[in-house]
């Protein structure tokens, strides 16, 4: 490993950490088990897997550090010119599936890909982002989320959120439900605009931005009575992100394609789902609202004052 390759380590290996232990601490019932592992073809991992908490009823968050002498065809398919060489693959990713349906689910993910070949300069970029995926939506949640996601970008330019926060909302979308997975946040990936350092810099920014965003959400619904109908609904919703992960994601794509654990990739994966026949809610109930409402295109920030 190069410098560089050590520095982003070195930072993931930490923000796996620190969002572990914050994540620890506001469950307070239960802890993170770890499960190092290695891949035969080169690399390996820290899965992390919190169970049956009094706040967290699955959640993982993984480092992995992966690599090889050939790209997997999710990788150089749409970026040939990465065909035959080595690569490297950096990243934490992790999934909350609170058991309370009025804590939403979230995601994050910051990751960092070298891809090099003897004789050639490498060709790297980072990745990443967050988004958040409530089951009964809370319009102050959404505008908190979405505000920290902007104070994020905001050093790097005033073009970065708007991009990147659009981005976000075409990646996480069903195209077969013709609905958002959820409120959306961040998405970006192939950044290497920047010099490393400034790309790196934003890396950062988003994987420290997680907690700031997440856990005020957290702290405000985890106490919020709920029943069997609503359990149901969570239910219901949370097929749509197996939906998602199974047939779109690309981080799950590339994980299992080059060889990956199975076990991590799919940790992301709701410990209780429902799928029904044609299910719709009654309209004018809060069920219809997450559809009626949240989970439509919007600017969250838009008109709303500073904080």
């Amino acid at each position: 490993m190069n410098d560089r390759t050590e520095a982003v380590k070195a930072y993931l290996l930490d923000l796996q950490d620190r969002i572990c232990a914050a994540l620890e601490a506001e469950d307070s019932s239960t802890r993170f088990v770890e499960d190092a592992w290695t891949r035969p073809g080169g690399g390996g991992g820290r899965t992390r897997v919190i169970e049956n908490g009094a706040l967290i009823e699955k959640g993982g968050v993984n480092f992995s550090h992966v690599y090889g002498a050939g790209l997997p065809p999710s990788a150089s398919a749409h970026r040939p010119e990465l065909a035959g060489r080595g690569f490297q693959a950096l990243g934490v990713s992790l999934v909350i599936h609170p058991e309370n349906p009025y804590v939403p689910t979230s995601h994050a993910n910051v990751r960092f890909f070298s891809a090099e070949k003897e004789g050639e300069a490498p060709v790297w970029w980072f990745g990443g982002g967050f988004d958040l995926t409530p089951y009964y939506g809370v319009e102050e949640d959404c505008v908190h989320w979405h505000r920290v996601a902007h104070e994020a970008c905001a050093p790097f330019g005033a073009d970065v959120y708007p991009r990147y926060k659009q981005w976000c909302d075409r990646y996480f979308y069903l195209k077969h439900r013709n609905e958002p997975r959820g409120v959306g946040g961040l998405f970006f990936d192939d950044l290497n605009q920047w010099d490393f350092d400034t790309c790196f810099a934003f890396m950062r920014a988003v994987g420290d931005a997680y907690l700031e965003a997440y856990l005020p959400i957290v702290q405000k619904r985890k106490a919020m009575p709920y029943g069997e109908r609503e359990r149901e609904f969570q239910a219901l919703r949370r097929g749509r992100y197996v939906e998602y992960n199974l047939v779109y994601d690309r981080g799950t794509l590339f994980g299992l394609q080059s060889g990956g654990r199975t076990e991590s990739i799919l940790m992301s994966l709701p410990p209780l789902v429902r799928w029904g026949y044609d299910k719709h809610p009654q309209p004018g109930t809060p069920e219809a609202r997450l559809t009626e409402y949240f989970l439509q295109e919007r600017d969250w920030l838009a008109e709303q004052p500073e904080a």
